[in-house]
């Protein structure tokens, strides 16, 4: 045993399926970050450099995550029915009633200082308070048309792509958190793959000393490792039984841990309240939206005025009154895209939205599941697959050189 262990050609041999390992851990860990980083380029274009595959092409995958989730899991309807029209209401009169004076002063000074500074402090006080009576009333009615109306209004397809499209980092978060056993078992598994691999190419190498036979298997463990560990993430489909085992893709096999993490991601980071409020109001039915707004909040001018209505527009003037209309729309506009930032509000609707598509997504196929992860694997695979092959050959070269003291030519 003594003689053996201080004998160079059995370390040289021994190296192999060690190396081997090195190679498939080495190449499959590359191939698991050059999918996700960097986010930017970097090099020099157009030859030289990188970007991570998916913020690459963040655009495209998003809308490949959306069509394979949120279009198949929830409808516009049914995502702004669990966030409750109805409940938007009262937290939007919730929120104003306390500021109505102040809104009320903002408005009339703006305007009309001279004519609000002079009227008695009671008739301000019947402005004050008609607002507050009338304001629910308007503000439900609003909402009700939006609901009706929400299909028209809202792009929840093209909200979310243009989240994700401008937030890589949220992207890769999803594909990141949503897969993370499975990036995990890619770069751990390279190199239980690769010394597998290498005790054959140690076997190959004892019989058939050619110099192309470790470059070779170099280049067999950088693909064959990756293209292992992908089958065993998504392959098969649907359980399978092999005697006393079931058999079934890794990532499949997680569907209802991975579809509670996707969900929680999408509902607290891109379809929020004040998300969805800001797609509707600026989006590309933005126009229309904030003319529904300014069509139920207008009347507001004619019920605080009330029995002074004729005498109030002799004071504002001709035009004063449709100006005073036009600035209380306009106010109310900016009221919904700032009301909605409550975080408390906010992850109460959001957990509301999240656990309907939590029950949509668990129900989905495994073969339309699977669409949510393997996309980011599929996109520029065959780059991935190319550079674990060319490192994989060139350590291969260099134990060659390196290790068993050959030249190449």
């Amino acid at each position: 045993m003594s003689e053996l262990l201080h004998n160079v050609e059995f370390w040289q041999y021994l190296s192999i399926p060690v190396i081997a390992a090195l190679i498939g851990w080495v190449t499959n860990w590359l191939a698991i970050k050059m999918t996700f980083y960097p986010l930017e380029f970097t090099g020099i274009r157009p030859i030289w450099g990188w970007q991570g595959i998916i913020p690459s092409k963040a655009r495209k995958m998003a809308a490949i995550s959306v069509d394979a989730t949120i279009a198949k899991i929830g409808t516009v309807q049914e995502i702004f029915d669990q966030i409750d029209p109805h409940v938007l209401a009262e937290y939007v009169i919730h929120n104003v009633e306390p500021r109505t004076e102040e809104y009320v002063d903002e408005l009339m000074l703006k305007e009309y200082p001279t004519f609000w500074e002079n009227l008695p402090a009671s008739a301000r006080n019947m402005v004050y308070e008609r607002v507050r009576k009338s304001t629910p009333h308007l503000v439900d009615n609003l909402v009700d048309d939006l609901s009706q109306n929400i299909e028209g209004l809202l792009d929840i397809k093209g909200m979310v792509i243009d989240r994700l499209a401008a937030d890589k980092r949220l992207l890769n978060q999803i594909f990141l958190e949503c897969g993370d056993k499975e990036f995990r078992f890619i770069v751990n598994s390279g190199f239980y793959f690769g010394f597998l691999f290498g005790l054959i190419q140690m076997v190959v190498w004892y019989f058939h000393q050619a110099w192309w036979v470790l470059p070779f298997f170099g280049l067999l463990v950088g693909w064959a490792t990756n293209w292992i560990a992908l089958n065993v993430i998504f392959r098969p489909l649907e359980p399978r039984k092999v005697g006393p085992f079931e058999l079934q893709g890794l990532f499949l096999k997680r569907q209802r841990e991975v579809a509670e993490s996707f969900c929680h991601i999408v509902t607290h980071e891109i379809l929020t309240v004040a998300n969805i409020v800001n797609a509707i109001l600026n989006g590309p039915n933005g126009d229309r939206a904030k003319n529904m707004v300014k069509k139920h909040i207008k009347p507001l001018v004619d019920e605080t005025a009330g029995m002074g209505k004729a005498l109030t527009q002799v004071a504002f003037g001709p035009t004063g009154f449709a100006t005073l209309k036009n600035q209380v729309g306009e106010k109310a506009l900016e009221i919904s895209s700032t009301s909605f930032t409550n975080p408390v509000f906010e992850k109460d609707r959001a957990e509301a939205v999240e656990k309907i598509m939590v029950e949509r997504m668990i129900a989905l196929s495994s073969a339309e599941f699977q669409d949510l992860l393997r996309p980011c694997f599929q996109e520029d695979e065959i780059k991935l697959i190319l550079v674990g092959g060319a490192l994989g050959f060139a350590a291969g070269a260099a134990q060659f050189v390196f290790v068993f003291g050959q030249n190449l030519f």
